[in-house]
């Protein structure tokens, strides 16, 4: 059915005021020395019900309607600047960390993964979680997504910071890009399974799980569902790495002669329809799939991502986080107690256990305790969290609101304490210490 002109002029009113709010007050986030994607999410609080909302409701469900085809192409945009934002993530994850830093990327990692996941276990345990619990009404699903809430650790966030602050090239800066691109991958192995749990009794089925006729919530579809979660990533990064290497360089594929950024998009979006006919979310993907291209080194194809990247960057994910923004209502979803309790607790966990793990592989307090605040900013990866469990039915909007607002002041947090502790000078991350030999003297504690 055709557009009419009102429809078309109503939808470039919503994606231009979108792209405004977003670039606009991202541009002033990053003047104040705090994450782009926190003012871009900001960008859409403003124009949501939490501001414009509140001062003219009329206004805003006008230019934002909640249904109709305005709202679904948004919805579409959204949703595919969400899959272009996890291309892209996965697209850096390249080995950024020397071999004389794996002990303590290692280290960091096991710990600032199991020990926040685990406590999130035990802190589920005894609070009431029925205010927490989405649509799906799926508890399996909600306690690992308040566990992963507790342990993730944002990419984007952190390395914007430390590039603005002139420290992406040090030791410090290599460890925590490689203990966040380790997080990652493990947060987004559990958020596929998380939402494949997640699926509504009774809800439309797609693709081996129509055909086998499981239900969601059976001990059988949670087993096949894992397994063809990690499984789908064990071949992504073996067979899907290589094939995308062997076939980029066959002479028949004009595509990927033509226009290598076309081949990367159309490998993008076979990663994802796989992930779709196995039952996977289709993040997981596109994410497996910016794995699988960021192995190819060709300069052809490094210019290529780079390219998908920036016009990425310039629109849909701006557009994806300032739809998050516009989603929340903060004035009313927000429980002021439950996200103070929520935040303490976070922060605490994962700084205990970044900090002992640090401490384990040798590192010196003041290291480890700025390696601690740096896995603390939960960003993009901690708003994406948010959003698609919120979206899937498996969180409530007053806990999608409290997970939104805990990467925003976790990233803020940590941008706040770096600037500072580089502006005095001091040394992030000083040399590992020497594990102590048994010697006839009493050793030294000059390096604790």
């Amino acid at each position: 059915m055709a557009t009419s002109g009102p429809e078309v002029a109503h939808l470039l009113l919503a994606l231009g005021l979108l792209l405004v709010a977003a670039h606009g007050v991202g541009h002033v986030f990053t003047l104040l020395r705090q994450p782009r994607v926190i003012g871009e999410l900001t960008g859409g609080l403003l124009l949501g019900p939490t501001l414009l909302g509140t001062l003219s409701a009329r206004t805003e469900s006008w230019v934002f309607p909640g249904s109709g085809s305005t709202a679904n192409v948004l919805g579409w945009f959204s949703q595919l600047g969400l899959l272009l934002l996890m291309f892209c993530s996965g697209s850096e994850m390249r080995s950024m960390f020397r071999r004389d830093e794996r002990r303590v990327v290692i280290s960091v990692t096991v710990a600032g993964v199991a020990l926040p996941f685990l406590a999130g276990l035990a802190a589920f345990r005894v609070i009431d979680s029925s205010a927490l619990m989405g649509t799906a009404h799926s508890r399996t699903a909600l306690v690992l997504v308040f566990a992963l809430a507790i342990a993730v650790t944002s990419i984007p966030v952190i390395s914007r910071i430390m590039l603005d602050l002139g420290i992406i090239e040090t030791s410090f800066a290599r460890v925590v890009l490689g203990v966040a691109v380790l997080e990652d991958v493990i947060v987004y192995v559990v958020l596929a399974v998380a939402l494949g749990l997640a699926a509504a009794p009774g809800g439309e089925q797609f693709g081996l799980p129509a055909a086998l006729g499981l239900s969601a919530s059976s001990a059988l579809a949670i087993v096949l569902h894992t397994a063809m979660t990690v499984t789908f990533f064990v071949l992504m990064l073996t067979v899907g790495a290589k094939s995308f290497c062997w076939s980029r360089r066959l002479r028949w594929n004009v595509l990927a002669q033509s226009n290598p950024i076309a081949y990367h998009l159309v490998f993008l979006f076979a990663a994802t329809l796989a992930c779709l006919l196995l039952g996977i979310t289709p993040l997981f993907g596109a994410f497996l799939a910016g794995i699988a291209v960021s192995l190819d080194r060709e300069p052809l194809d490094v210019a290529a991502r780079e390219s998908v990247k920036a016009f990425s960057f310039a629109f849909f994910v701006p557009i994806y986080f300032a739809i998050v923004g516009l989603q929340l209502d903060l004035l009313h979803d927000l429980d002021v107690a439950f996200f103070a309790g929520f935040l303490l607790l976070a922060c605490a966990v994962k700084s205990a256990s970044v900090y002992l793990g640090a401490r384990l592989a040798g590192e010196i307090r003041s290291a480890a305790a700025n390696l601690a605040v740096a896995a603390n900013a939960r960003g993009g990866p901690g708003i994406v969290l948010a959003s698609v469990a919120y979206g899937a039915g498996v969180i409530s909007a007053q806990f999608c609101a409290a997970l939104v607002m805990l990467a925003v002041v976790t990233s803020m947090l940590a941008g706040t304490w770096l600037g500072h502790v580089v502006r005095l000078g001091q040394p992030l991350r000083g040399e590992p210490r020497a594990p102590v030999r048994r010697t006839s003297r009493r050793p030294s504690r000059s390096g604790l």
